[in-house]
C-alpha cells in the first residue's frame, strides 16, 4: 500500500511517517510545504528507506498535486497538512482560511479527479482520510461551572455560613463567596469531584454539534464540512478522525508542552493564560500515530472516529507536572538560572542567592499573563467508538508519556537549536512579551 501523507515533516504527520515505515511494508510520499512549522530533521531515522519519498508541494498548488498523483499513484491519502496554532490564526487568520479551507478543497478535487481514473479495484479500495481535532466542537462544561461553594482559606471557616467540617464539603453545600481569591484549591477540587460522581460532565462524541470558537477552529470545521460533502455528492471515499491535544517528541516549541518544557531550561518564565484552569484531554502522539494507521487500513469509509487519551489536566496541572519533572531530571542551579522576578510569582525583587538557586523549584517560573480571546474552557473526547470498532486505545498515560517527552528534550538540544531560529524567537517575544 502507497500512502500520501499531506503535512509529513510536521509535528504529527512525521509522526504518522515513522509509524508507518518503521512498522509496517507500507510506502509514503511525504508532501509538505515545509513551512515554519515543518521540519525533515523529525525524519531522518526513515528518510532513507526506498519506502519514502518526499514531495515539497504547496497543497494550494492544484497543478502541482496533479503532478504528485500522477507520478506517485497512492493508494490512500492522510491529510494532515494545516495551519494548527490557534493564537497564530487570532493574529492572521487569512492564512488559515487559505491552507485549511481551500487547500483541502484543492486536495480533494484533485484526489477525486484521479480516483476517477483508476480501475474498479483500485477505486474501490482508496481512502482519504481527513485529520481534523475536537476544537471544532467547541468547549465543554466545567468542572468550576457546578461549584457553587469557594472558601478563602482555612482560617476563614469560621466566618462561613455553611456545612463543612474538617475541610470537606457534603453534597447539600451551598455557601457564600467570601473573596474573589481562592486559596484553598483542594476544597473546590473536592467538590468538583462529588458533582462530577453525582453526574458525570459530558464528552465530545462523534455526533457532537459544531461548535468552533476560534478562526483556527472554524477552519477546521468548514474542511471537515467539505470532506462531508465530497463524500455525500460525488461517493468520494472519505473518513474523519477528530483528536484531542497532542503532545511528545518533535513538537514545534511554539504549544504549550515544548514551550514550557524550554523555557524552564533556560530559566524564562512560563507563561499561562488566564488561571490555567482550562482542560485539555493529552494524546500522546506516537498513540495518535498507531489510531490514524489503524483508521486509514480498517476504517469504515463515511465513519468518525474521535481520538483521545483519557487524559483530562488543567493546563496549570500541565505545567507544575514538568516542573517536577525537571526538577529531578535537570535541577536548577546557579550557572543555569536567571530568574527575573518580574516575570515570576516570587514576591522579592531581588535575585536569588546561590544557596536558594541550588534548591529553588522550576514551579517559581510560573507566571499567568492574560487570557486569549474565546479560550474554551475544556475538551474531552470519547474514544469509546474507535476503541469498540477498530481495536484501539492509547498505551501512555499522561504520566508516562509527559515524562518520555521531557527526556526526548532533554536528550536532543540540537533539534531544538535549529527550530528556534530568529523568526520564531521574534513570534514568541510578540506573543508573550518579549522573554
Amino acid at each position: 500500500m502507497k500512502i500520501l501523507v499531506t503535512g509529513g515533516a510536521g509535528f504529527i504527520g512525521s509522526a504518522v511517517i515513522r509509524h508507518i515505515i518503521t512498522n509496517t511494508h507500507d510506502s509514503v510520499v511525504n508532501l509538505d510545504k515545509l513551512t515554519y512549522a515543518g521540519n525533515l530533521e523529525n525524519l531522518i531515522e526513515v528518510s532513507n528507506s526506498e519506502r519514502y519519498a518526499f514531495e515539497q508541494v504547496d497543497i494550494c498548488n492544484r497543478a502541482e498535486l496533479d503532478r504528485v498523483f500522477a507520478t506517485h499513484k497512492p493508494d490512500a491519502v492522510m491529510h494532515l497538512a494545516a495551519e494548527s496554532h490557534v493564537d497564530r490564526s487570532i493574529d492572521g487568520p487569512a492564512e488559515f482560511i487559505q491552507t485549511n479551507i481551500v487547500g483541502t478543497y484543492n486536495l480533494l478535487e484533485a484526489a477525486r479527479a484521479y480516483w476517477n481514473e483508476l480501475n474498479t479495484e483500485r477505486k474501490t479500495a482508496f481512502k482519504f482520510h481527513h485529520i481534523s481535532t475536537d476544537e471544532v466542537y467547541g468547549d465543554l462544561p466545567h468542572p468550576s461551572d457546578s461549584v457553587e461553594c469557594l472558601v478563602v482559606s482555612d482560617e476563614s471557616k469560621e466566618n462561613v455560613e455553611c456545612s463543612m467540617l474538617s475541610g470537606e464539603l457534603k453534597e447539600s453545600d451551598e455557601c457564600l463567596v467570601l473573596s474573589g481569591e481562592l486559596k484553598d484549591q483542594s476544597l473546590i477540587t473536592q467538590h468538583s469531584q462529588l458533582n462530577t460522581a453525582e453526574a458525570p460532565l459530558p464528552l465530545f462524541t462523534e455526533t457532537t454539534a459544531y461548535a468552533p470558537s476560534s478562526p483556527y477552529s472554524a477552519s477546521k470545521a468548514s474542511s471537515d464540512h467539505l470532506v462531508r460533502a465530497w463524500l455525500r455528492t460525488y461517493g468520494f471515499p472519505t473518513l474523519i478522525t477528530n483528536c484531542s491535544n497532542n503532545y511528545g517528541p518533535y513538537h514545534f516549541p511554539e504549544k504549550l508542552i515544548p514551550l514550557v518544557i524550554l523555557n524552564a531550561l533556560e530559566g524564562k518564565p512560563l507563561p499561562i493564560y488566564g488561571k490555567g484552569d482550562q482542560i485539555r484531554d493529552w494524546l500522546y502522539v506516537e498513540d495518535h500515530a498507531r489510531a490514524l494507521y489503524k483508521v486509514v487500513t480498517e476504517g469504515e469509509v463515511g465513519e468518525t472516529y474521535n481520538i483521545g487519551g483519557h487524559n483530562e489536566k488543567t493546563n496549570l496541572e500541565v505545567v507544575q507536572t514538568i516542573c517536577k519533572i525537571l526538577d529531578e531530571l535537570a535541577p536548577m542551579s546557579s550557572s543555569s538560572t536567571s530568574l527575573n522576578t518580574k516575570h515570576s510569582t516570587l514576591n522579592t525583587e531581588e535575585t536569588l542567592n546561590t544557596e536558594e538557586q541550588l534548591n529553588a523549584q522550576h514551579s517559581k517560573l510560573i507566571t499567568y499573563v492574560s487570557d486569549r480571546p474565546g479560550h474554551d474552557r475544556r475538551y474531552a473526547i470519547d474514544a469509546s467508538k474507535i476503541e469498540r470498532e477498530l481495536g484501539w486505545k492509547p498505551q501512555e498515560t499522561f504520566e508516562s508519556g509527559i515524562r518520555k517527552t521531557v527526556q526526548w528534550y532533554l536528550d536532543n538540544q540540537d533539534w531544538v537549536s535549529n527550530v528556534q531560529s530568529g523568526v520564531y524567537q521574534n513570534w514568541i517575544s510578540q506573543q508573550y512579551g518579549g522573554e
